[in-house]
């Protein structure tokens, strides 16, 4: 059999992503992780054969797991299923490591293709990601603003231009009002900007929120 660690913050998401795996005669879901922590505990516990990880988790960005995982397991496939569309994470994720990316509005047999590409040694993403990685790893251009910001930092800039106020940021990425404050002044002293204001217009521009 082969063994899949799904690691996700909600409960109903692990639920559904296990009836989908286990239909599958030959795969199995052999653990479950609801905090970074976990995931991380869960790896280093016994051998896995694929890790399906979410990016927003409580506490620590999954990119930041992602990270740990690879430099951890370099050989370990981990395939990132999650709420934000391409444009926002699918790039990073790749160049961290994942295997594939894939969003939550995907369909089921979407799921078991990817899973079977990267447990074949592929990588699994959609031909319009492919021509941006591409593009990125040619372009000989300036990198734009946002490429300098941390994955966390990266992640805050993106709640704060789709209109979320610092106190909901914090509570959502279960940190202080103090730190998520502090991290949207490091971004616009990063970014040489202002105000949120022209955070928001500068994401749109770039097309990382809608």
């Amino acid at each position: 059999m082969i063994n899949i660690l799904i690691a996700d913050d909600h409960a109903i998401v692990r639920q559904g992503l296990k009836q989908i795996v286990t239909k599958e005669a030959d795969l199995t879901v052999a653990g479950e992780a609801q905090t970074p922590q976990e995931v991380l505990t869960l790896a280093r516990r016994q051998a896995w054969d694929l890790v399906i990880l979410d990016i927003t988790l409580p506490g620590r960005s999954g990119l930041e797991v992602l990270k740990e995982l690879k430099h951890e397991y370099p050989k370990l496939p981990v395939l990132i299923l999650s709420m934000h569309p391409e444009d926002q994470y699918a790039v990073r994720a790749i160049k961290a490591g994942a295997a594939g990316y894939l969003t939550k509005e995907s369909a089921p047999e979407e799921l078991i293709k990817a899973i079977r590409k990267v447990l074949g040694g592929g990588k699994y993403v959609s031909q319009s990601l492919v021509d941006r990685l591409v593009f990125d790893l040619g372009a000989d251009t300036e990198k734009p603003l946002h490429e300098a910001l941390s994955d966390r930092e990266y992640q805050v800039m993106c709640l704060i231009a789709s209109g979320k106020t610092v106190s909901e940021i914090a509570e959502l990425l279960s940190l202080s009002v103090k730190t998520a404050s502090t991290y949207r002044a490091r971004i616009l002293e990063k970014m040489s900007m202002k105000t949120n204001a022209e955070l928001t217009y500068y994401a749109i521009k770039q097309r990382l929120v809608d």
